[in-house]
Formats: structure tokens, sequence, C-alpha cells
């Protein structure tokens, strides 16, 4: 059933790419309800699902020449990513509401988006895991070249040349690992049961899981992400942080460490290092920007290095949390970027931190204020909330593996909360100027607080109760897939 989350969505795209261009209301309500289907689809496949082992629901031949299947399959981690894209689905319909340029094309466009995602996630085949990886540069480069802000158009084409490069080192390291292990298959399963000498994975690792990275915003590569976030639209920069930085990172897990888990642990120093740095530099440049939306942008940059430090640990707690923070940080990434480009750009017309703070805007926008204090506190790891059951993990992975990577994520921790509580009070609640009027904003809107609370909630369900995903992402863990690397690190 999990299976019909990737058909009712692309279905759904080619349906809005064909519909009337007059009837706009129509195709926002049919783009909301072919999400809100995928979640529901997804909730009730999830449920239906063993907490452990893996559960192939489509297997059949695509390319026999060369091995190549069309095979669908979920286990714990593909479970969670696909509830995560649900979510992520929903909430960006309803904070898109107030699209009035072509929204059928651009309910298409996002659609297609999501059903890409929604096909890496559950992808078992490597070729087919990046066929769906390829599909979802091209929606990218539409939503934020057509619907974008500011320099949209140089940032849509940036993006897609960062994903283009990095693309091409995971294709060439498929292809060296399919020669490599006879020509016969790109079953994940089957190239993961240690086919491939030491001297290989010494360089295919680095090919492979760093072309995934940049995806992930893996430090030096990163400088993609706050340009492509600040120039998108407000729920594609939702999709943009929400889910697609975790197509990166998941493709780094889930084919760079299972099929190379040797040359892993010959790079995983390197990597793990690249992590902190992209913690560090992430959260000072947010601590340095002036643009709303930028200091959101480089919070994820920062946000995403606990991914790749956690993957680079030798500790269940680290992998599983890095997992974890996938999931935690696509939700509040995407409540923040919500109240950054609806609640705020779209009513005030300007980022700009400076001019923001003295237009009492805590006062006039309470709500959305009230939302980037909980999404802001969660992010920085308030207990109760995802990110602190994350960010914990990775920290006792990392302190398990390298204590000084635990020390320097420490620091940004700091950084975070430093640069999370400065903009939230030069926003919301720094004092209008004496004698200033503002005029009254805008309402916030029943979409808008519908999407604040699935997003929300969402954050504080699983910080309240975190077994409901670990207890499928431990499991997932420690399948036979990613033997080889348990006994690598000793996981």
């Amino acid at each position: 059933m999990l299976a019909w989350t990737l058909y009712l969505t692309l279905g759904g795209a080619a349906l809005l790419a064909c519909w009337p261009s007059r009837r706009g209301m129509s195709a926002r309500w049919a783009a909301l309800l072919l999400a809100v289907a995928g979640l529901g689809v997804g909730l009730v496949g999830v449920a239906a699902l063993p907490a452990e082992g893996r559960v192939t629901l489509l297997q059949v031949p695509w390319i026999p020449s060369i091995g190549a299947e069309i095979h669908l399959a979920a286990d714990g981690i593909s479970q969670v990513l696909v509830l995560l894209t649900g979510i992520a689905a929903v909430a960006g319909v309803l904070f898109s509401w107030n699209v009035v340029d072509r929204p059928a094309s651009y309910f298409a466009w996002y659609l297609l988006l999501i059903g890409a995602v929604y096909g890496v996630f559950l992808s078992f085949d490597a070729l087919l895991l990046f066929f769906f990886y390829e599909i979802a540069i091209v929606p990218k480069y539409f939503l934020i070249a057509r619907w974008g802000s500011g320099s949209r158009e140089p940032a849509a084409i940036k993006l897609v040349l960062y994903s283009f490069a990095g693309s091409a080192l995971v294709l060439a390291g498929l292809a060296a690992a399919h020669r490599v292990a006879g020509g016969t298959t790109f079953a994940l399963d089957e190239l993961a049961m240690g086919v491939f000498p030491a001297g290989f994975q010494r360089w295919a690792f680095p090919m492979v899981f760093g072309g995934f990275a940049v995806l992930a915003g893996l430090w030096p590569l990163h400088s993609w992400a706050p340009t492509g976030h600040s120039a998108a639209p407000t729920g594609a920069s939702m999709l943009l942080a929400g889910v697609v930085m975790k197509l990166g990172a998941y493709g780094g897990l889930r084919v760079g460490m299972a099929l190379f888990p040797e040359g892993w642990l010959l790079w995983r120093e390197a990597f793990g290092i690249l992590g902190v740095v992209g913690i560090l530099v992430g959260a000072l440049m947010a601590l340095a920007q002036r643009d709303f939306k930028f200091v959101i942008g480089c919070s994820s940059v920062s946000h995403m290095g606990f991914v790749i430090v956690g993957l680079m640990t030798t500790a269940m707690a680290g992998w599983s949390g890095a997992v974890l923070q996938m999931f935690s940080h696509g939700v509040l990434a995407g409540l923040l970027f919500a109240v950054v480009g609806r609640m705020v750009y779209a009513r005030e017309h300007t980022r700009d931190l400076e001019e923001l703070g003295g237009r009492d805007l805590g006062r006039r926008l309470p709500f959305a204020a009230a939302a980037f204090t909980v999404a802001g506190l969660a992010a920085m790891g308030l207990p109760g909330f995802s990110g602190f059951v994350a960010e914990a993990q990775v920290l006792v992975g990392a302190w398990q593996t390298r204590p000084a990577w635990a020390a320097a994520i420490g620091v940004g921790i700091i950084l975070g909360v430093a640069y999370t509580l400065r903009t939230l009070q030069q926003v919301f609640f720094t004092p209008a100027a004496a004698g200033a009027v503002h005029p009254p904003a805008e309402p916030i809107t029943v979409p808008e607080k519908l999407g604040t609370l699935l997003l929300a909630g969402s954050a504080l369900l699983v910080g309240l109760v975190p077994r409901l995903l670990l207890d499928r992402i431990v499991p997932a863990l420690e399948s036979p897939l990613f033997d080889g690397l348990r006994r690598g690190g000793g996981g």
C-alpha cells in the first residue's frame, strides 16, 4: 500500500499539468487532496508494516540487459522518511495557498517533486533510486525560476549545477560498482554483500557519498543552499529544506555507506570533520546575516551538519540520531521557512532584519511570533521536541567516536541558541520607534494555522514519544543491508 504514495502523487502531477489555467482555486484543492491522500496512505501503510524487516512493494524487470529492476520496498528508514515527505507535502500546499500565478502549473511541478522524493525513499534498486533522484532536479529548477523572488534564476541555475555535478559523481560510482560486481544487478542488497575490494572502495566511497552529500549541504559544497532557499517560493523552500536535502543524506547512507563500508571506515574521519565544520560555519553565517530568510537557509546547513556527523560516528546512537535528525529538521525547517516566507515576507514585503525590527510584529502578528518561537526553540534542542532527541543521540555517538567532535558540536549548539534568540528578538520583540504607527497586518489564515499545527505537532509528538520512529529506524540499521557497516564501525 505504501507504493500508492508514489502512484497518487505522480498521477496527480500529470492531472494538474492538464488542469485548465482559469480554475486556480480548484487546482489548489486538488493539490491539497492529493497531498493529504499521500500522507493518509503513508500513515496507513506504515501502520500495517512490521517495525522490523523490509517489505517488497513492487518488483518487476526494468532494464533486463543490465539487471536493473523497478524494485520498490520499505524498511524502517524508508517508512520514517515517507511520513516526513507526506507531512511536508501537506504543509507546503497549505502555505502555498496564496499562489495566484498559474497555480495549476505550480502544483503540478510541486507534486512531481514530491513524487520523485517518494520514489527515492522507496527504491531498493540503485539505478531506480538514481532515476528518481535526477527527476527531482527538474521541478526544483522551475519552482524557483518561475515562482521565486529576488535573484531567482541565478539561484535556480546554481542549485541545478551543483545537483548535476554531484549526480555525475554518483552515476560514475554506480557504473563502476555495477561493473565490478559482474554487471548483472543494481539491487542494493546484492551489491552490499561484500563484493567490492578495499582498493575499489577507497575511491568509490568518497565519489558516491560526496556526490550525494552535495545535496545534503556538505561544507564546503553548501553555497547553493542559502541562495536557493532565499529565492524559492515559500512552499518550495519548505520542500527544499524539508525533504530535498534529505535525499542527499539518505543516498549517502543507503548507497554510499551500505555498499562501501570499508571505504566509509577510511573516509569517515574526513567527512566527520567536514560535518563539524558545516555545523559551526552554518551557525556563524546565520549569526551574521541581515536577511531573515538567509538566517534560516544558513541554519539548515548547520543542522544538516548534525546528520553528516551522526553518519560518520561508529555508534548506533549516532546513526539512528542522524536519521531522526532528518525527520526533525524536515518538519522544523519547514515551519521556520513558512513563518519567514508566508507569514512575514508576504505581509511586510521585506526580509531585512533591521527594517522588520521596527514594525512591532510581536503585537501585529502574534501567531507568527509564537510559531517562530516554538520552531526556533525546538530546532535548537528544547526538551520535549524532536530536535532534542536527535541532537542528543548524535552527541552521544560523537562522544563515543571522537570527543573533540562532541565538543565542537556543543559550540555549534550554543551558536544556534545565539542566532535563534537574536533573530527572534530583533524581528518580533524589538519595540517600535516612538510615535511610529503601523497598520494592522493581514490576519493569519486558516491554511497557515493548519500547516503550523501539523508541523509543530509532528515535532512535539516525536519529541515526547521518540520510540514511534526509533523502533523502526534501529531495526533497519541492524538489517543485513548494513552488516558491513556494523562490522566496520562496531555499532
